[in-house]
């Protein structure tokens, strides 16, 4: 998607997204709404949802998409995004050391930290694409506001 579409795209959807949080009364049905509305409005989006942190293990939470690793622990993308307190994208997957392949069909992955009031990182926001090269800084930029929406 070329850029100025991409972030026109984004932009929409940090306001739907912002309005809707509004009236969600927990994190886990601030989760669920953000995966679904970015999974059934991003068409490179073939994965989306989150890994909560739950001690040094990650714990799936709401997402959309083919079924997904329950638990991940000790290596991956979401692991290292949580060590390395920032959001990664890789544009081939193959090439990350670690990777672990919920579904054979993923090519490129972005991870974004999800933090509370406090700075602590709760969760990570995984999105996959079965195409290579699919995520870049617009959407780095994007997901980080709209993960940031998830702090109350």
């Amino acid at each position: 998607m070329e850029k100025g579409k991409k972030e026109g795209r984004y932009l929409r959807l940090c306001t739907q997204i912002k309005d809707l949080l509004v009236k969600s009364p927990d994190i886990t049905a601030a989760m669920a709404t953000v995966s679904a509305i970015l999974y059934n409005k991003m068409d490179y989006f073939f994965w989306c949802g989150f890994y909560r942190v739950d001690g040094k293990r990650l714990i799936v939470g709401p997402y959309q998409g083919p079924a997904a690793c329950q638990i991940l622990e000790g290596k991956g993308v979401c692991i290292a995004s949580v060590e390395q307190r920032e959001t990664i994208v890789v544009p081939d997957v193959h090439l990350f050391p670690g990777h672990i392949a919920c579904d054979s069909r993923s090519r490129s992955e972005i991870v974004v930290p999800v933090r509370n009031n406090a700075g602590e990182i709760i969760a990570v926001l995984d999105v996959d694409s079965k195409d290579l090269n699919s995520f870049d800084e617009t959407d780095a930029v994007y997901l980080e506001k709209i993960v940031s929406l998830l702090a109350k």
